[in-house]
């Protein structure tokens, strides 16, 4: 496995214009081809991919696509279009596709499945919404491992071990989204080794260590060593603040200083 850490920038429904993107795009690209240490992708908005295509230092990503190539299906981006487009890299099963658009997991395991059929490398979101509940009998339910638990078995079915190497796994408990209230490093690291775990079962050690691990939700450039270095994570998701182009490359630098 490639050891330097994965940082992903996730601009979702933003900047509104083009002149916006390419400023923001530039901005960390300067500062972020300069280190060798880690891997970075954007991912912007469909529509902004076209500008950055020729640029070499940073890889793209797509913030989703649909589960067929072609056809008539009306507003949808197919895999092979993010591909033309240059990117390497999509984003699949985000926790507002879930929320807002009620993607499921049998939708989530078709796009995964033709994703990889157009080699690209899906980034598959999982994550429980609430923190830890509590039983009638007040005994603690373990909300992480039973939703992500039940996220990576529909998810990946009928996943192979050679396609699952492929593939980048996101940590990203919704309760931390957006909220400036991350989950802490223990609570990530638990979440890590639960994948790890479960990956170990559905095919074996070798095949899990491979598959990166990251973590997202809050990220900031005073935590995010914190999720690398501390929790053990491959790498980070990070949204809101990949949208300044200073504090992204804030984030790059902790993480590979």
């Amino acid at each position: 496995m490639n050891h330097k850490p994965l940082i992903i920038a996730n601009w979702k429904m933003n900047p509104t214009t083009q002149k916006e993107a390419e400023h923001l795009f530039e901005s960390v690209e300067k500062e972020v081809g300069k280190i060798k240490e880690a891997e970075i992708v954007i991912c912007p908005p469909f529509v902004w991919l076209n500008s950055f295509k020729v640029k070499s230092k940073i890889q793209l990503g797509g913030q989703d696509c649909f589960w067929e190539e072609k056809g008539a299906y009306t507003s949808q981006i197919s895999p092979l279009m993010l591909k033309n487009l240059g990117c390497q890299y999509v984003i699949i099963g985000h926790s507002e596709r879930r929320k807002h658009f009620q993607e499921n997991d049998e939708i989530i395991n078709r796009k995964i499945k033709t994703a990889l059929k157009n080699r690209l490398r899906p980034i598959l979101c999982l994550g429980e919404e609430v923190r830890d509940t509590f039983d009638s009998q007040g005994q603690p339910l373990n909300e992480m491992s039973l939703k992500v638990g039940e996220q990576l078995e529909k998810d990946l079915m009928e996943i192979s071990a050679a396609k699952i190497r492929e593939m980048v796994i996101a940590y990203e408990p919704i309760w931390a989204i957006g909220t400036g209230v991350p989950c802490s490093p223990d609570e990530a690291m638990k979440a890590a080794l639960f994948i790890r775990k479960t990956l170990t079962k559905f095919y074996n050690r070798s095949v899990a260590e491979k598959v990166k691990i990251l973590y997202g939700g809050s990220v900031t450039s005073q935590n995010a060593a914190d999720y690398v270095k501390g929790a053990g994570m491959n790498g980070l998701l990070v949204g809101g603040a990949s949208l300044n182009a200073t504090e992204f490359v804030k984030i790059v630098e902790k993480v590979v200083e």
